[in-house]
């Protein structure tokens, strides 16, 4: 009897290491298709910013230090490796392109452009959809972290080397993983 005890006992804490393991798993693979979603939208804004260039370039070239700076951006931001410097270059290419839109008020004919304005408006729909991909890609590392960070299931974390995910700022600021 009491054999039988102990194995319902270890069977137990085998099925619910297992259930555990599996949550933490699922949880670790939405935090990467959320960053998979962001990718995709990130690589969307990267395809469009030289045509954005190009179309503002006949018409600003005086603004080439402008145009010079995003190309670059966009370069150094599809070559980041880090969540951090990704997140901080990101930001720093959407507000160039912020800055590049506003030529508009300055330059009649490139605010008449279609192929300007069908620019601009997949670009805010891009940044629409980086918004809502940051959202849920935060809110699926908030959920791993707190299985991570919680009892019971910190235990088969631990054993499993489960490890924090990061948070995705647009501003740049990213938390440090503890």
């Amino acid at each position: 009897m009491l054999a039988w005890s102990v194995f319902a006992l270890v069977l137990l804490l085998v099925v619910v290491a297992i259930v555990l393991f599996n949550g933490l798993v699922t949880a670790r693979n939405q935090v990467r298709a959320a960053w998979s979603d962001i990718d995709v939208q990130l690589t969307r804004r990267h395809d469009l910013v030289p045509q954005l260039v190009g179309a503002v370039q006949g018409y600003a070239d005086y603004e080439r230090a402008t145009l010079t700076l995003v190309t670059e951006l966009r370069t150094r931001a599809m070559a980041a490796q880090r969540l951090a410097d990704k997140a901080r270059l990101e930001d720093e290419l959407a507000q160039q392109v912020e800055r590049i839109f506003a030529l508009q008020e300055r330059y009649p004919d490139l605010k008449a452009s279609e192929n300007f304005l069908a620019l601009q408006r997949d670009l805010v729909e891009v940044e629409d959809h980086l918004q809502y991909a940051r959202r849920y890609y935060n809110g699926s590392v908030r959920d791993l972290n707190n299985r991570i960070e919680s009892f019971p299931s910190l235990l088969v974390a631990r054993a499993a080397r489960f490890h924090r995910a990061e948070f995705y700022r647009a501003d740049g600021a990213q938390e440090a993983s503890t």
